[in-house]
């Protein structure tokens, strides 16, 4: 498995169920989640969603057009192998945050266009996500590295 990556795209959208666009940077609020994101939330352990290039490159070897953002996740990430890190791992981004992996897949909603156009998508078994446990900037570059593994998984 590989700790240690980068962010190669910050996204942030204004409704849930769409698609994110790609901003320069976010600041993330800890125990809420990216600021100005639909999906932020103070009551929920989905505050961050991550989702590795990597896994979209699978999407457009079935011959789709995505760009970070598509699958609606906050954080592109390259390099680090998001899908082999066990929920309570924390992970940090940047300079400051710190993310508590709290989730590895999720159902795709009802109507996701990915999945209608070729019949799979990735987010069900690729998309990660977290809560902010320590808030702060992160920017498109950064390193995003395995700080904390839960206990028993060492």
């Amino acid at each position: 498995m590989k700790n240690t990556g980068k962010v190669i795209a910050v996204c942030r959208s204004d409704k849930k169920g769409t698609s994110k666009d790609v901003v320069p940077s976010g600041q993330f609020q800890e125990g809420f989640g990216m600021v100005s994101d639909a999906h932020a939330d103070f009551n929920t352990h989905r505050q961050v969603s991550l989702l590795a290039n990597e896994s979209i490159d699978k999407m457009r070897k079935l011959g789709l057009e995505l760009g970070p953002g598509a699958f609606a996740e906050n954080l592109t990430t390259e390099g680090i192998d998001l899908v082999s890190i066990p929920a309570g791992t924390k992970v940090k981004v940047g300079k400051e945050v710190v993310l508590e992996i709290s989730q590895i897949g999720k159902e795709c909603h009802v109507g996701c266009a990915i999945f209608q156009k070729v019949g799979k998508c990735v987010m069900p078994k690729e998309g990660v996500f977290g809560k902010v446990i320590k808030g702060g900037t992160i920017t498109t570059g950064d390193k995003i590295s395995v700080i904390k593994k839960p206990a028993g998984d060492l």
